[in-house]
């Protein structure tokens, strides 16, 4: 069904996406919408299409469907006030959606171990609504080891990791009790949800395919 999700906006293929059942979340979608894909592709003429995109580095940014089924799974963690890390932050879009869902007295963090691509998705977030987030420091991108998460910072309501996997201690650690996880795990997109004791409970929603985290 994805390839039905192309618009010729930024708008349009956000409607497309709700239309078609991927995106349910209309405060996600709200937010996909104020953050537009063209900053942060290299070729905008592809920015609207639905399919993962290069971003250089041997990166990419995943597919619009792969952001909008995130997003809904990440949703009712995500309030104002609430705490997100994103792991693997690569053009640093789904920073930028995360910390206009969760606003200024939220805290957003990305980690990305690549540094060029931190700077880069640091410029891409200053063309758009996002940026006095970057300047409140509601907002920030910071070279690391996304494995290790980002301990300065802890703890999360809500954890995305965006290259596959297995689950690292250090984002459980870190992971608020009543906090969820949404991670690719091998070729399985997972749902961990931590409980009040500190149990965790896990589930696979889909079937992905997503380069390694290193």
């Amino acid at each position: 069904m994805s390839w039905t999700c192309h618009g010729k906006t930024n708008k349009d293929m956000v409607a497309k996406l709700h239309e078609y059942g991927i995106l349910q979340s209309k405060v996600a979608a709200d937010a996909m919408i104020q953050i537009d894909r063209a900053d942060y592709v290299l070729d905008r003429r592809s920015a609207y299409i639905d399919s993962p995109q290069p971003i250089g580095y041997n990166a990419t940014i995943s597919a619009p469907h792969m952001h909008a089924y995130c997003l809904d799974y990440l949703s009712d963690y995500l309030k104002p006030g609430n705490r997100v890390l994103d792991v693997g932050s690569g053009s640093g879009y789904l920073a930028a959606v995360f910390a206009i869902m969760v606003g200024e007295t939220g805290r957003t963090v990305g980690v990305e171990h690549i540094s060029q691509l931190v700077d880069r998705s640091i410029e891409s977030i200053k063309k758009g609504p996002a940026a006095h987030l970057l300047d409140k420091g509601a907002l920030s991108i910071h070279v690391g080891d996304g494995k290790k998460g980002f301990p300065d910072e802890a703890p999360y309501d809500a954890i995305h990791v965006g290259a596959a996997a297995s689950v690292p201690e250090a984002l459980v650690n870190q992971l608020k009790p009543g906090g969820r996880i949404v991670i690719p795990v091998v070729d399985s997109l997972m749902i961990i949800d931590k409980n009040a004791d500190g149990t965790l409970k896990q589930k696979s929603v889909m079937d992905v395919r997503y380069v390694p985290l290193v």
